[in-house]
């Protein structure tokens, strides 16, 4: 009887093992930078098995993070990478990089990174399904701002995009978190302050709709900020999907609106349908 416990266990743990997601740490050459960088990119349970093309959503990471945050401090990320049966990358946007290409640092230009080289790499070494109508970009943080900054620049890249807690007006953080090293002083550089902050970039919304979800929670420092852009979106008219619920700037919070938002865009790629 133990022998053919022992075999059952065996044969069990080999199954889940064969059917689970699993985790690539890739370095991703930028050509705009000069350097390796690395990724992680999680895949599905089915990627081994069948020969199939995915979508991809990429997932940034926030001030002072770097690519391995999203797996580390949610795991769970896999099974939701199985439960969707999608591609999850969660490249590096630097320390403070803000996912900017610095107009007075030639050392950073993560939006050429993550807007183009990443994917660049992530459709030629993986089954990715090539259309705009199978990519989304989000990220928390530093990383929401990134989310939608790029998803509403790089519009005919990407046809859904959304954030989480994101300081999505960076003058709110003014003399913070390094961004005056990235776009200049808010005096000389004012216009940079100006265009790179999503709550002016929204007044351009691009011609290609985009499917957009972000959320804040209500004791999050950037709560008030986040409303005003949802408020400005009613007003412009905008298609939006916004959430604010109980929480924090925390990675409890972040955990739990990660699900939601993979699975809204799970359902836009299902509509879509993009061949």
């Amino acid at each position: 009887m133990y022998k053919k416990s022992s075999l059952l266990y065996i044969i069990l743990s080999f199954t889940f093992s064969v059917n689970a997601a699993t985790v690539d740490t890739v370095n991703i050459y930028s050509n705009a930078m000069h350097k390796d960088i690395k990724c992680v990119v999680i895949k599905p349970d089915s990627y081994t098995i069948n020969i199939q093309y995915y979508p991809v959503v990429y997932l940034l990471h926030g001030y002072s993070g770097n690519f391995s945050n999203w797996i580390t401090k949610v795991p769970e990320l896999k099974e939701e990478a199985d439960r969707l049966q999608l591609i999850i990358v969660c490249p590096d946007g630097n320390y403070s990089g803000w996912y900017f290409d610095s107009p007075i640092d030639p050392s950073m230009q993560y939006e050429t990174y993550i807007s183009k080289e990443v994917p660049a790499y992530i459709d030629s070494f993986y089954h990715t399904i090539k259309d705009r109508k199978a990519r989304a970009i989000t990220g928390l943080s530093m990383g929401g701002h990134g989310g939608l900054f790029l998803g509403l620049r790089h519009a005919d890249f990407f046809g859904a995009c959304g954030s989480m807690s994101g300081v999505v007006d960076i003058n709110f953080s003014k003399n913070k978190y390094d961004i005056m090293k990235r776009i200049g002083d808010t005096i000389k550089n004012a216009g940079n302050w100006k265009n790179y902050s999503v709550i002016n970039i929204i007044d351009h919304y691009p011609e290609d709709s985009l499917a957009i979800i972000f959320d804040c929670g209500n004791d999050d420092p950037f709560a008030g900020i986040n409303r005003e852009l949802h408020q400005k979106m009613i007003k412009l008219k905008i298609p939006h999907d916004y959430i604010q619920r109980p929480g924090g700037h925390t990675w409890n919070y972040w955990a739990d609106a990660v699900q939601y938002q993979l699975l809204f865009f799970r359902n836009y790629f299902d509509k879509t349908k993009a061949n």
